[in-house]
């Protein structure tokens, strides 16, 4: 259960490397011999891809860094260069580019999963705040990537978002000078994004390791949501669960490069393609998809100022989730009322990813605004409310009862029958 490292080196060199420093042993122990829960199913590989869709990001980074130049006026050349003269630098470009996508949709996806599984509440509070943790620098990490290309989009979406942060008193114009560099976008900005979109995926990956290590500690949730309490409970992570990553990994690069053969530019901005010119404002400023929910919330409130702290309180509330669901069972699959409203609440974040590359105006507003109320509503009234008035399910005495049902617990009751004496008279 503990997941103890059973590795003996046996080479002379491996047991001396061992002695001093134990790191094959730590692998061994993370990700070969390590307890999971035996139920866990297909939601859980996400991790795993998450893992290598950080690895890709950053190789592919540090290659498209090593052509691209961070000038204002050679900038868009730049990314045209890699594109038409570096060898394969087209693959590399539309890789890092849709791979930022693939990372978001992989995240949004594990975090999902956490809603609906429980996978926030105790003991597991701080492994869901270094998630937001994060989920936070990626988000800031992709919005900088997405002004390196010095298009229209990218110079008119910086000029957009890093204005929002002069909305907060007293410290806000200090706060945009200094992203800025000057007073205008300009060529200091893109130095800036360049060196910070250049050191965050290395952060990152500082915090991912924080996360597995939390992780590690009380071990992974699973569909039932019940802590495993004996090694009927478990299976070791190889080749049991290695194999599941490695099939989820297969078909999710399958779907990656579906987009990056046949499709590498749909999920961005045509206006991108167009050199920044600080003279023409596009029609319609939109950020990436995956801003677009945040983005809804930030247009749905008409003051300034609430509006972008009701766009950063979308995100902070989630690091307080542990505490604002007060049920004390874990899995939604135990709890039908709040299975509704999980559902009810993904609806409610599609919605606004819609809204959010609609033109504010009209009921496209209104509706933002309803479903904004929703959003916060869900944490700050549903959640506390449920625990308090919602009936669950009967939940299953152990992770082996629940994956083997009625059946192994009528199996398992017959053998000890059969092995109790007869005292029937």
């Amino acid at each position: 259960m503990s997941g103890h490292s059973t590795y003996v080196p046996k080479s002379a060199i491996g047991k001396w490397f061992e002695s001093r420093l134990p790191i094959v042993g730590l692998i061994h122990s993370s990700f070969v011999v390590f307890p999971n829960p035996r139920n866990l199913n297909y939601w859980w590989t996400f991790g795993g891809i998450l893992a290598f869709m950080l690895v890709a990001q950053i190789v592919t980074g540090v290659v498209l860094a090593m052509h691209y130049t961070p000038n204002a006026d050679l900038a868009f050349l730049s990314v045209e260069h890699i594109m038409r003269d570096v060898n394969y630098g087209w693959l590399i470009r539309y890789l890092h580019a849709n791979g930022a996508s693939m990372f978001f949709i992989a995240v949004y996806v594990h975090m999902f999963r956490g809603f609906y599984y429980g996978s926030y509440k105790a003991p597991r509070e701080i492994l869901w705040i270094l998630g937001v943790i994060i989920f936070l620098l990626m988000m800031a990490t992709a919005f900088m990537g997405y002004v390196l290309p010095w298009g229209q989009m990218s110079f008119w979406g910086a000029t957009v978002i890093t204005n929002l942060f002069s909305a907060f008193p007293v410290v806000g114009e200090t706060i945009v000078s200094f992203l800025w560099g000057g007073y205008a976008v300009g060529n200091p900005t893109l130095n800036r994004f360049f060196s910070l979109h250049y050191l965050l995926p290395f952060m990152i990956a500082g915090v991912v390791i924080l996360h597995i290590w939390a992780l590690h500690i009380p071990g992974s949730n699973n569909p039932a949501g019940i802590e495993k309490k004996t090694e009927k409970d478990t299976l070791p992570f190889h080749p049991y669960f290695t194999v599941k990553d490695a099939l989820a990994l297969v078909v999710f690069v399958m779907f990656f490069s579906w987009f990056v053969f046949y499709i590498p530019n749909y999920l961005g901005h045509a206006d991108n393609y167009i050199p920044a010119d600080p003279a023409v404002t596009p029609a319609h400023i939109v950020p990436e998809w995956y801003f677009l929910p945040f983005y809804a919330i930030l247009r749905a409130i008409p003051d300034k100022l609430m509006g972008v702290l009701a766009m950063f309180g979308s995100i902070a509330v989630l690091v307080f989730l542990p505490w604002l669901d007060t049920s004390k069972i874990k899995s939604a699959t135990y709890r039908p009322l709040y299975r509704q409203f999980f559902w009810v609440f993904v609806a409610c974040c599609i919605g606004l990813g819609w809204l959010g590359a609609k033109p504010p105006e009209g009921g496209y507003v209104i509706a933002s605004r309803i479903l904004t109320a929703y959003y916060f509503a869900h944490f700050l009234i549903i959640l506390p409310l449920l625990g308090l008035f919602e009936t669950p399910r009967r939940i299953p005495g152990s992770i082996a009862e629940a994956v083997l049902g009625k059946q192994g617990s009528a199996s398992a009751m017959a053998a000890g029958a059969a092995a109790s004496p007869n005292t029937k008279g």
